[in-house]
């Protein structure tokens, strides 16, 4: 895993400055630098950017580090512009060659003519929604983890690229009771564990 492709999708939208998810790409980054293995390279959606170049950015890395924000139970809608226009050049040219189907048997083997391969991606999501809402009985989301429930097809939308999940990690309550501190130092031991393979403070 040396080549790390960071995305920022904390879009500045609305009432949102995206302060949050920018704060956890610059750690990232910041992380990386401090680790000499490693290679990186950085996209904002926020900013320009040349869909060819993203798509060699695919398939330049070892491992895709998404950071997104939560709005209505879905990316926002600049990253999802992004997925659609990058995936869309990527279309033979490096992300994916086709659904993975034959005219032979059409019902069997979608989603398996991905071009990614051998490749990796993590996934940061920020919420308003605390932690509980998740986990608590008679709670909002019916005991239904964020990877298994609202994030399901963003997961499944790169296993159709052929990237394999490495484990991702959720920050909540980052509206009414964020404690930035508390969630860098998670994220931190986090990296360490998934990337350097050791656990902080142990």
């Amino acid at each position: 895993m040396k080549n790390i492709f960071v995305i920022n999708g904390g879009q500045v939208f609305g009432h949102s400055g995206g302060l949050f998810n920018k704060t956890l790409s610059d750690f990232t980054i910041d992380f990386f630098k401090k680790e000499l293995d490693f290679n990186l390279r950085y996209t904002d959606i926020n900013q320009p950017y040349d869909p060819k170049q993203e798509v060699e950015n695919y398939k330049w890395a070892d491992v895709v580090i998404y950071h997104t924000p939560i709005w209505w139970f879905q990316v926002p809608h600049e990253f999802k512009k992004y997925i659609d226009v990058v995936f869309t050049e990527g279309h033979q040219t490096g992300i994916y060659k086709n659904d993975g189907r034959s005219s032979v048997d059409p019902a069997i083997n979608y989603g398996t003519g991905g071009m990614l391969h051998g490749k990796q991606y993590m996934l940061t999501t920020s919420w308003n929604a605390p932690k509980e809402a998740f986990t608590m009985p008679g709670e909002f989301f019916n005991e239904t983890s964020v990877d298994d429930g609202p994030l399901f097809g963003f997961h499944r939308m790169n296993a159709f690229t052929g990237m394999m999940p490495l484990e991702s990690i959720h920050f909540h309550d980052v509206e009414k009771n964020a404690d930035i501190q508390v969630d860098l130092k998670r994220y931190q031991a986090h990296l360490s564990k998934v990337f350097v393979g050791e656990e902080v403070g142990s």
